[in-house]
């Protein structure tokens, strides 16, 4: 079994709910204090192994793609500015991994983006992370953790997390007949299903490793709602066949796509930031809430 070198991104989407923002700015490029929320997921990926990045881009493809690739014009220029501090800080994201980029031409749902990945997975194993889905961690990275549960059962992995109930319709619900530990042996994983159908309380948040064989079933699927072609029916298709686990990843989600979850995001992050850490605090203490 080949070990888990490569991920895929999409960062394709609209955002549309932080509009009038992302009329020019991409979504995934917010600020986390002083740090974008794609830069973490990236540093989440090359914390895991991963040395191989693709990004599946839209319409603001060229200011993810300028982030992460070397400028030797700019680097020339910041070489002696504080004695190239600037430059090193820069050069520190270029140098995480190997980035290439494809762009999606259509916004035809999330199996339509990662099909586009066809060519750079070469028939290895993935990891698959969407940008909405921002993971922290104190001890070993969300990502690391599903790669080695893949490498443990050979099957496609969905980090998923419990969730309230009543949250199940806002994700989807993977059911399972057996656990070891951390790991649920799917039978089956219904996207938002209405409250009255929730079997199980076990969500799919945001990352997976996927088995090369993905890509036999995202051919198979018809198209939804909009004419979308959803990632969650391929992983279905695999659940149903025992070709697919749930694993109750160790760590915090973050929707970074909401604005709340965005904020608390930030304030999360701050607080673990010895340089701001104290002033927030004494800030937050001595409002009024």
């Amino acid at each position: 079994m080949k070990t888990v070198k490569k991920a895929v991104i999409p960062v394709a989407g609209f955002g549309t709910r932080f509009l009038p923002f992302t009329k020019t700015v991409s979504k995934m490029m917010l600020p986390i204090v002083d740090t974008p929320v794609l830069e973490l997921i990236v540093k989440e990926a090359a914390e895991s192994g991963i040395e191989e990045i693709l990004f599946i881009v839209g319409r603001h493809g060229e200011q993810i793609e300028d982030y992460f690739t070397d400028n030797e014009e700019l680097n020339s220029k910041l070489e002696g500015i504080k004695g190239g501090q600037y430059l090193a800080a820069v050069k520190k994201v270029t140098g995480l991994a190997e980035f290439s980029f494809v762009t999606q031409t259509e916004q035809k749902g999330t199996a339509h983006a990662v099909a586009l990945a066809k060519d750079f997975v070469r028939g290895e194993p993935f990891l698959l992370m969407f940008g909405d889905d921002l993971m922290r961690s104190e001890g070993k990275p969300v990502s690391k953790q599903l790669i080695e549960a893949y490498e443990a059962t050979g099957k496609t992995v969905l980090g998923c997390k419990k969730v309230p109930l009543e949250d199940v319709p806002k994700y989807a619900s993977a059911e399972y007949d057996r656990c070891d530990g951390r790991t649920y042996y799917m039978t089956k994983i219904t996207e938002k299903p209405p409250i009255s159908q929730v079997k199980s309380n076990l969500a799919p948040l945001g990352r997976y490793v996927c088995a090369p064989e993905i890509f036999d079933y995202i051919d198979k699927l018809t198209p939804g709602a909009g004419g979308e072609y959803q990632i969650t029916d391929a992983f279905d298709m695999l659940a149903r066949e025992g070709k697919a686990v749930a694993y109750d990843f160790e760590g915090t989600r973050y929707d970074a796509g909401d604005k709340f979850g965005y904020l608390t995001a930030v304030i999360d992050y701050a607080l673990g930031n010895e340089e701001y850490k104290d002033r927030l605090i004494e800030y937050i203490s001595g409002k009024k809430l």
